[in-house]
């Protein structure tokens, strides 16, 4: 990142977020984020959503100061191949490889990212925000996110698990697709739901 960025005199507070959004020149960081986060609309984001736009963010600014040029969607799309549960180690690895050659620090950028409790005490502590209790609405949908990630996570690492073993001559395998189905049985009326559906309409039918 550009040095003309960083003035420390100018930074709001001493947490990581405060701390990167200042080296980076992320300007309205804090207002976004308290804004984002306490929108009684759907589109408010969860800490976890905000974390991922003050990632994408900080990527963004770092692409910028190597020069380079970049599509609509493209820095969602490579913040997603270098830390997505869903993406192949060896996707990964050819991404930051790419980056590498194009002069963007990547191991420095990763090291700056920020999780969602890190943005969550910075709101709360640092820009003392203060958010009402989520709706059911809202519960479903961050535990639909959160099992999705789960099963994201579990097809890769078994896709990455299969493909190593066929690459050491372990397993004979062609072509090949990885799909992590989750069933919920209710033992009362022995009715079988997908996650998903069983969340989206609320329960089951017993």
């Amino acid at each position: 990142m550009s040095e003309s960025t960083t003035d420390e005199s100018n930074v709001t507070c001493g947490c990581k977020v405060g701390r990167i959004g200042q080296r980076y020149g992320l300007s309205n960081l804090d207002d976004e984020l308290v804004r984002y986060w306490t929108d009684r609309t759907d589109e408010r984001y969860s800490t976890r959503e905000l974390a991922e736009h003050m990632n994408q963010r900080v990527l963004q600014a770092a692409l910028d100061d190597a020069g380079l040029q970049y599509r609509d969607g493209e820095i969602e799309n490579t913040y997603r191949l270098l830390t997505g549960d869903d993406v192949s180690s060896g996707t990964r690895v050819q991404t930051r490889k790419e980056l590498e050659r194009d002069s963007v620090p990547v191991e420095d950028i990763e090291g700056d990212f920020v999780s969602h409790q890190t943005v969550y005490n910075h709101l709360t502590n640092c820009l003392e925000a203060e958010l009402e209790s989520p709706s059911d609405e809202e519960r479903l949908e961050r535990s639909r996110d959160k099992l999705g990630a789960l099963r994201n996570r579990t097809a890769a690492v078994t896709e990455d698990t299969v493909a190593q073993l066929d690459r050491n001559d372990v397993l004979d395998v062609g072509e090949f697709d990885v799909l992590v189905n989750v069933t919920v049985t209710c033992k009362d009326c022995k009715q079988q739901y997908t996650v998903r559906d069983l969340l989206e309409q609320g329960g089951c039918d017993c």
